[in-house]
């Protein structure tokens, strides 16, 4: 989860399971942008946000895999929220600052959990606004969202049929300590 915050070689003031914890994430980050699912995803919010099309349709994702229920059946999802907000507890001494400084708020807030919802799922939308230097509003991308949910739905089944297996397999390589350059 700090990945996005630990920019280039950072990452080796890390222990090393946090180390391959962010490669991996830069790995699957790779692979995301260049999946086909991923590019007719984004051409939905591009007129409207450019650069930042990516951004909302990793937050589009986000809800898409938390009412996936073939990967959290019933209310498995708030269990895992709360079991990754226990690990994230117990390794508070390795937050990066902005990390640090949004992670109540995550976690009172279980944004986790809180991307099953159409609401959270908006104010996850806004939150990319308000990181942004150049963007004023997420009306518009919520809108889009629920304009092309449908669409969306299936850019999601179409990626995510294929980003686990490799992520998988990355996280199999990385454990044995081989493509550990990224």
């Amino acid at each position: 989860m700090i990945s996005d915050f630990v920019k280039g070689k950072k990452k080796f003031d890390y222990p090393s399971a946090i180390q391959k914890g962010i490669i991996l994430h830069r790995f699957i980050d790779t692979f995301t942008d260049s999946h086909e699912a991923t590019r007719e995803a984004k051409e939905i919010f591009r007129p409207a946000y450019r650069l930042y099309s990516g951004a909302f349709t990793d937050v589009v994702y986000d809800h898409f895999l938390a009412v996936d229920e073939n990967e959290f059946p019933g209310n498995s999802l708030y269990d895992f929220s709360q079991a990754v907000y226990g690990t994230l507890n117990q390794n508070s001494q390795w937050f990066p600052e902005k990390f640090a400084g949004m992670f109540p708020y995550i976690k009172e807030q279980n944004w986790l959990y809180h991307y099953r919802t159409r609401w959270g799922t908006g104010k996850s939308l806004g939150g990319v606004v308000r990181r942004s230097l150049h963007l004023t509003e997420s009306e518009t991308a919520f809108q889009l969202f629920e304009q092309h949910y449908q669409l969306l739905q299936d850019c999601y089944r179409h990626f995510w049929a294929a980003v686990k297996p490799f992520a998988f397999k990355k996280f199999e390589e990385l454990q044995n300590n081989r493509n550990t350059t990224t």
